[in-house]
């Protein structure tokens, strides 16, 4: 029984010492997968299904995403920097914290997102749905809102909506 409990001890304190499993930056774009900070800069990811991804910390600078599913992702901290992300889908991603700088988002969708906190500055956001959008604390300045559709879902932009919705 003794010997028992020290096998026992020792597998759990290995366990502790290893601490968690890393994501695996090598596993294919699919629902689900772990890519925490994963590096993608630059990738061509357009229409890949990343539906309920774990994307903390992961980076897409100026990577394809073009028609791309995030929805339900949680990418938290994640940087999609001048990304090309139009027609990509964001409805109920957590995208709190993430920096979205300059990023092309033309048509994109941001149902029920969690974008406090995000960083928008400069990007474009023409024809997005912000439906119900968590925007507390986002960084719009200079961001292109030109028709897109605003977080009480009603109201659409107007022309020249740089900043602000209009």
């Amino acid at each position: 029984m003794l010997k028992w409990k020290i096998v026992i001890a020792g597998a759990l304190i290995a366990m502790a010492v290893a601490g968690p499993a890393w994501a695996d930056c090598a596993d294919p774009g699919e629902p689900g997968v772990d890519w925490r900070s994963c590096i993608f800069d630059r990738q061509d990811l357009r229409r890949v299904d990343l539906t309920g991804a774990k994307l903390r910390d992961a980076s897409f600078k100026r990577a394809n995403l073009t028609g791309a599913n995030l929805s339900k992702a949680n990418a938290f901290r994640a940087k999609f920097v001048s990304s090309q992300s139009s027609g990509a889908n964001f409805d109920g991603a957590r995208l709190a914290e993430a920096d979205l700088t300059k990023a092309n988002l033309t048509g994109a969708s941001f149902r029920k997102t969690d974008l406090r906190r995000a960083r928008l500055f400069r990007a474009n956001l023409r024809g997005a749905d912000m439906t119900g959008a968590s925007m507390r604390g986002a960084d719009i300045l200079k961001a292109d809102l030109t028709g897109a559709t605003w977080t009480n879902g009603k109201r659409v932009c107007a022309e020249g909506s740089i900043g602000k919705c209009r």
